[in-house]
């Protein structure tokens, strides 16, 4: 830390944050309420350390990391909205700016958390940033993507989800233990054996689930109502995610083209189920349901929000993974009926061509 002139060490942003100084910060960090109170996990006490995600995904595999630390990991995005195409209030940066680490998904894809990185870059705040997508090779953008939307939300023509593929993930997991690390090295140890397990006995295990709903399927492809936000899934295990929204933006207009499209690759792979993102809108799959064979939609979603239902269920990647997304796989790929396919009673009747959030 550097020292003034008269021999006081300067203070730091974050350290003037918590003291409640620093007039010249109010434009940035303001005074405006979160929009709904963030998910907060961890062993630590309230005055401990404190690490904030930038999304969804993240904060669960953090929290999992942090376990049996003094290190409380914070999902900085409200309840109930899509983590990719939010632009939250100035108080979230300020939460940034407080915290002592800040993990994030990497360039090029949540513009705020790209903001709040250069602000802590270029006034020297002593918020630890974790990169989660560090070292991850990236595929490239489905061919359907809207030449208008190459470069927005991606990096150089890249599909920024690859958190959706299991094997990925478990770089970002180890990418995040390594951060948390840095930060704590007294607790080292205990970062890298979480994530170890987290690894082992979830992803793994996810992985080897989905390769198996995928492997008996005799359909290889899915047809969604959604953004384009799946491809990872269709690389990792060979099937074709056929996205009706074909940019990477959740709230992404969809044209007449893409209902004819999907109009058409309905009828000629003779689809009776299609999947739909949790947090986007219902219109495209209730049009579909309408003015096709479809039967009905149900839910998928990339992990990158809550509702709050899972929350109150302590939900996280494993268990949307297992009561949502697979069953939904089951479904769309004819594996089994939709019945069969559900996970709990009452699963059928809440998701069969479920409401908006």
């Amino acid at each position: 830390m550097t020292a003034e002139s008269d021999g006081r060490p300067a203070v730091t942003r974050r350290g003037a944050l918590r003291a409640g100084g620093v007039a010249a910060l109010a434009g940035l960090a303001g005074c405006t309420a979160l929009p709904s109170a963030p998910g907060r996990a961890g062993s630590g006490s309230d005055d401990g350390p404190v690490a904030v995600a930038s999304f969804f995904t993240f904060f669960d595999f953090g929290r999992q990391v942090a376990d049996r630390t003094p290190l409380t990991v914070e999902n900085l995005v409200p309840t109930g909205l899509h983590g990719h195409g939010w632009e939250p209030n100035a108080s979230i940066t300020r939460r940034i700016i407080e915290a002592d680490a800040f993990v994030h998904v990497g360039e090029d894809f949540q513009p705020w958390a790209d903001r709040a990185i250069e602000t802590i870059k270029g006034d020297d705040v002593d918020t630890a940033l974790v990169n989660a997508r560090k070292g991850i090779d990236l595929v490239d953008l489905a061919a359907t993507l809207d030449r208008e939307e190459e470069g927005v939300g991606a990096q150089r023509g890249q599909d920024p989800h690859f958190w959706l593929d299991p094997r990925r993930a478990k770089r970002s997991v180890d990418n995040i233990a390594d951060g948390f690390a840095a930060l704590l090295p007294e607790h080292a140890d205990t970062f890298r054996d979480n994530a170890a397990a987290y690894k082992a006995d979830v992803l793994d295990r996810i992985d080897s689930d989905y390769e198996a709903i995928f492997d008996r399927a005799e359909r290889d492809i899915v047809q969604l109502a959604a953004h384009n936000a799946f491809q990872y899934i269709g690389v990792r295990y060979g099937v074709r995610m056929r996205p009706l929204v074909t940019n990477l933006a959740a709230s992404g207009d969809v044209k007449p083209v893409d209902i004819r499209e999907a109009v058409t690759t309905i009828r000629e792979n003779d689809i009776r189920y299609i999947a739909n993102g949790v947090f986007e809108s219902q219109r495209p799959a209730q049009q579909l349901v309408r003015e096709t064979a479809v039967e009905a939609y149900f839910p998928v979603t990339p992990y990158a929000g809550v509702r709050e239902e899972w929350v109150e269920e302590n939900w996280g990647y494993e268990e949307i993974a297992d009561n949502i997304n697979m069953p939904t796989f089951e479904i769309v790929l004819g594996n089994e009926s939709p019945r069969e396919a559900a996970p709990s009673a009452g699963w059928l009747e809440q998701w069969r061509n479920f409401d908006p959030v």
